[in-house]
């Protein structure tokens, strides 16, 4: 890194001093903390934005948002040039970025950092970064860190693409990079015209009025209610109503959201006795998450339609078609493809979800906990379908499989134009371009769910009854008493327990997968396991079980195995 480039680093980093006795991490939510401790890290990720398109000689994104956090709350975000989160191989310079302290150290490494990834910092090619942020009041300031950040790598350039849901900067910066067209108007024509597509693809036996049919939408108080009422306007007879919007005078997810509905199973702000029998939906702050629920009898507690219902609804329906497409008569007898549909949970999924997808003749597949891992193995199948029970996930469709798709097209266009095999075609077609294939994205998940239920003519009480739930439970156990956060926080909490086999088995500390093993046995049913949350000082405790009774009996079991084991109960 030249001296005239060093300075201008110096310069501009000297303005933004880190807190004192704070250590951030990178994860799968990026940096994420309360807002007024995090004007440093916005800005040198600004520059860490800057230096990774430089290196990808793509376009990057940098979203300002902390999901469903509180609103006193902020974090920052990398979308690589695919649109899917920053590469791995990346994080520990970012760790390293944030938590360096002094102005000169943070040049040296830096430099260092650009020496070793060999990235060309001679203003041959500018770097070029869009820029987003949700609707928390301290994303404004934050937002200016972020392009002082960028403007002091020479050359640089950032867009502000303004208020937007995380999903979109991240479909943005995909398109983009594309060669596509990629403004927030062709977003919301992309999907409003591949969900028509969809609708009008409905056999003529299933198409039925559904004038009174609508759902009810929770934004949780934030941008994807607001985006939700533009997107409607756009998508014909879609029936929505949308509560918790950000113009209302309510708190960004506070008793509202996808979050607090898929973990409380309680009624939303908003919602309640008028509401029961219909089809709700919530989102989360930046409408990354989406679930769907029905508001029970007596008005207060819910029945949870949550992220593993929403796979196997799409699950479903993909196959469907898939098996439309198998008869082979128009196939040449050398090219027999036949595409790999492969599903992928984490260990937090409902165990009768899974059975449910293995009895459909699916493969089924287990990652640890994180959209990364999650993602990174759905990418290797040709239909690949990831969500967690949280309501967050997409459906990826490999290059392969979409050439397949429009040759399929093309031949049964000319040869049965308007058969069921064409159209499975084009179904699969409009679901690739509907469903947002960077990233989990509310938005364009509620209208494929909407689309499929008219397809199937399916209630959300028939949707929900696909499989029943196993009771579970899940807790959460502080490792340490408070007096010992402020000594060991997170560095400590994070490698307390080390995981194998897709975060379903403890192999450190010795002894407690055994005394779990042990506890578990006792239980009809029962499944357990223990893992380190990637952002709170906890570990939590996943529980199965026949009963709701035995369910909370084994969590409360283990959780006490956990505070044994780690020293909470002593510290006490």
């Amino acid at each position: 890194m030249n001296q005239e480039q060093s300075s201008l680093v110096l310069q501009s980093s000297s303005n933004f001093s880190p807190p004192k006795g704070v250590k951030l991490s990178y994860g799968t939510a990026g940096f994420r903390a309360d807002a007024t401790l995090l004007k440093s890290t916005v800005h040198r990720v600004g520059i860490l934005a800057a230096l990774r398109s430089i290196q990808t000689k793509s376009v990057i994104g940098l979203m300002i948002t902390a999901s469903h956090n509180q609103v006193s709350d902020n974090g920052i975000k990398i979308a690589d040039p695919n649109g899917g989160m920053l590469s791995q191989l990346w994080e520990p310079f970012a760790d390293s970025l944030a938590n360096v302290a002094d102005p000169f150290e943070l040049v040296q490494l830096i430099s260092d950092f650009v020496s070793k990834e060999i990235i060309p910092l001679d203003n041959v090619r500018s770097a070029e970064i869009l820029l987003g942020r949700d609707t928390r009041p301290s994303g404004e300031y934050l937002l200016e860190a972020a392009k002082q950040g960028i403007s002091s790598i020479k050359g640089a350039i950032y867009h502000d693409m303004g208020i937007l849901t995380t999903p979109q900067l991240h479909w943005m910066v995909r398109a983009r990079n594309m060669g596509m067209n990629s403004t927030e108007h062709d977003y919301f024509q992309q999907l409003s015209h591949s969900y028509r597509c969809l609708v009008e693809l409905i056999p003529d036996e299933k198409k039925v009025s559904k004038s009174n049919d609508i759902v009810v939408v929770d934004g949780a108080n934030g941008v994807g209610g607001d985006k939700l009422e533009i997107l409607r306007e756009l998508c014909g007879d879609l029936s929505i109503e949308v509560r918790n919007s950000s113009k209302g005078e309510g708190v960004l997810n506070k008793g509202v959201g996808a979050d607090f509905v898929q973990k409380e199973k309680v009624v939303p702000s908003g919602f309640g006795r008028s509401d029961v029998g219909l089809r709700c939906a919530s989102f989360d702050g930046d409408a990354d998450r989406l679930v769907y629920f029905l508001v029970q009898p007596d008005s207060k507690l819910i029945d949870l339609v949550d992220g593993d219902k929403i796979l196997s609804l799409f699950a479903h329906f993909i196959k469907e078609q898939l098996d439309a497409l198998k008869d082979n008569e128009l196939e040449k007898p050398c090219d027999p493809y036949h595409p790999r549909l492969g599903i992928v949970q984490t260990a937090y999924a409902n165990g009768a979800s899974t059975a449910y997808l293995k009895n459909l003749g699916l493969d089924v597949v287990l990652t640890p906990t994180g959209v990364k891992y999650l993602h990174e193995k759905a990418s290797e199948y040709d239909i690949g379908i990831y969500f967690e029970a949280n309501g967050h996930g997409t459906i990826l469709f490999s290059d392969t499989v979409l050439s397949w798709l429009e040759d399929r097209n093309s031949e049964l266009s000319s040869a049965c134009t308007g058969s069921e095999k064409h159209k499975a075609a084009l179904r699969l077609l409009a679901v690739s371009k509907l469903i947002n294939q960077a990233v989990g994205d509310a938005l364009s998940g509620l209208l494929l769910v909407e689309a499929i239920l008219l397809h199937t003519g399916w209630s959300i009480q028939k949707w929900n009854e696909l499989y029943k739930d196993l009771p579970s439970r899940q807790l959460k156990v502080w490792q340490f008493a408070l007096f010992f956060i402020v000594i060991k926080v997170k560095v400590v909490d994070r490698t307390a327990v080390v995981t194998a086999k897709a975060e379903t088995v403890v192999v450190q500390p010795a002894g407690i997968q055994e005394a779990i093993d042990t506890a578990t046995a006792k239980y009809r049913h029962g499944r357990c396991f223990i893992r380190p949350s990637g952002t709170e000082d906890v570990i939590r405790v996943y529980a199965e079980a026949a009963t709701q009774e035995e369910t909370d009996s084994l969590a409360n079991s283990v959780a006490k195995l956990v505070d044994q084991f780690l020293g909470f109960g002593s510290s006490q």
